[in-house]
């Protein structure tokens, strides 16, 4: 059996390299342009040149998205794109439209070209097509089942890459051939400019009353018709791998280095511990659910792997997500007498018992014993994101440990305030 590459998003450099330390094989990001998600950070020049360095000195792989469905007026920039590519050397692009595709064959044929979900790709014919232009790997739709892509493996050349998502969202809508967001405020979700309507709540108007607003009742979960659960497929790394899958793709280039840490950690302990033996995989299995249950999340679902989903499955009671643990910082610079800086993210105070996470699989219960502004200035609490910090606890910590604490209330935020 081949191990299948661990892909991994990553939307800013420190993310980046979150991602790297904590088991990717593989990472993935965008530019300023060009690619499905211009709501996220993305990577100046400089900072994209700085990751693919720091991604390559560790063996990982860097995968450059110019996924959009390109107009005539996008064409000039993305020449202009792919040459500035052809100089910081990323390991593959990922592309959707046809004629992106032979303008990054002309420019940069150096690179490896992989075909985007956001092709619809979806049978055997259409691999071989795109392995015919050049195509080193095809990302297959998430609409298809795994008895699906194993007749794909089956039917297409054995130097041709198929890769799938097997976590994070899921789009209401063929693999984000969505027209919802463009309808409703002009923001076109195949430019990265989705707003994501399938997660609001909608209610039936009448034409002859106006301004009465009647309730979806959909059932007792509620009026939120379009509104998906996460894909999860941490449970059946056996099938994946069966099916002859060469990369595992994890959605969320919008997300946070906490988010990116635990997926990261967790499918990579699952996928090693599965070629150690399928026994330590199994008796490791708790140890996945409770991790992946760390991170901001909707509530899983196996997608279609199994078949098409029924309403159980697609979707269910609100927008919410589920965040159990808050994002405090990664750790950086630590010094001789222990104290480390962070990029503060959210409040913590000198006292509060968290946790630190570490890349190799451990969670360390540690207290806040102090917290200094840059300037050396002691305070007992750190209110404002984005605060440059040194902090003391009374664990050890090393470069790139990532520190959060247990979510308070509920566990429960509203769509926008993820992490």
């Amino acid at each position: 059996m081949k191990k299948p590459e661990l892909l991994i998003p990553a939307s800013s450099l420190e993310v980046l390299k979150t991602a790297v330390m904590f088991g990717a094989d593989a990472v993935y990001i965008g530019g300023e342009a060009f690619g499905l998600r211009a709501k996220a950070k993305n990577f100046s020049h400089e900072d994209m040149a700085a990751g693919i360095a720091f991604a390559h000195e560790h063996g990982v792989r860097v995968h450059v998205t110019a996924n959009i469905l390109a107009h005539n007026d996008d064409l000039q920039g993305a020449e202009e794109y792919f040459r500035e590519l052809k100089q910081l050397g990323p390991d593959a692009l990922i592309i959707a439209d046809p004629g992106m595709f032979m303008m990054a064959r002309r420019i940069c044929p150096e690179i490896e070209i992989h075909m985007s979900t956001q092709a619809n790709n979806t049978n055997y014919e259409t691999y071989r097509f795109w392995y015919a232009q050049g195509a080193k790997r095809v990302v297959a739709a998430r609409e298809l089942s795994l008895a699906e892509l194993k007749v794909i493996r089956a039917n297409i050349p054995d130097d041709l890459e198929m890769e799938c998502f097997i976590h994070g969202a899921m789009c209401i809508s063929y693999s984000g051939r969505c027209l919802l967001s463009n309808y409703f405020t002009g923001r076109d979700a195949n430019h990265g400019e989705c707003t994501h309507p399938c997660r609001w709540k909608y209610a039936v108007v009448e034409e002859t009353r106006p301004g009465e607003y009647m309730p979806v009742y959909e059932n007792e979960r509620g009026s939120y018709i379009f509104n998906s659960r996460d894909l999860c497929m941490i449970e059946h790394i056996p099938e994946i791998v069966d099916c002859g899958i060469d990369s595992c793709k994890i959605e969320g280039r919008m997300k946070t280095a906490l988010y990116v840490a635990t997926v990261a950690r967790t499918y990579r302990k699952a996928i090693d511990d599965y070629f150690i033996s399928e026994e330590t995989y199994r008796k490791n299995m708790p140890w996945y659910l409770d991790e992946i249950a760390r991170c901001t999340y909707r509530q899983f679902t196996t997608g279609f792997y199994f078949g098409k989903p029924g309403n159980d499955a697609q979707i269910y009671d609100a927008n919410t997500y589920v965040n159990e643990y808050t994002y405090l910082g990664t750790v950086h610079d630590v010094c001789p007498d222990g104290h480390f800086c962070i990029e503060q993210r959210n409040k913590f105070s000198v006292g509060d018992h968290i946790e630190i996470m570490k890349p190799d699989g451990r969670d360390i219960d540690a207290t806040v014993l102090e917290i200094c502004q840059e300037d050396g200035t002691p305070v007992e609490s750190a209110p404002h994101p984005k605060e440059k910090l040194y902090v003391k606890l009374d664990q050890q910590t090393q470069e790139y440990d990532i520190l959060r604490i247990h979510a308070p209330q509920d566990g429960r935020i509203s769509r926008g305030q993820q992490e």
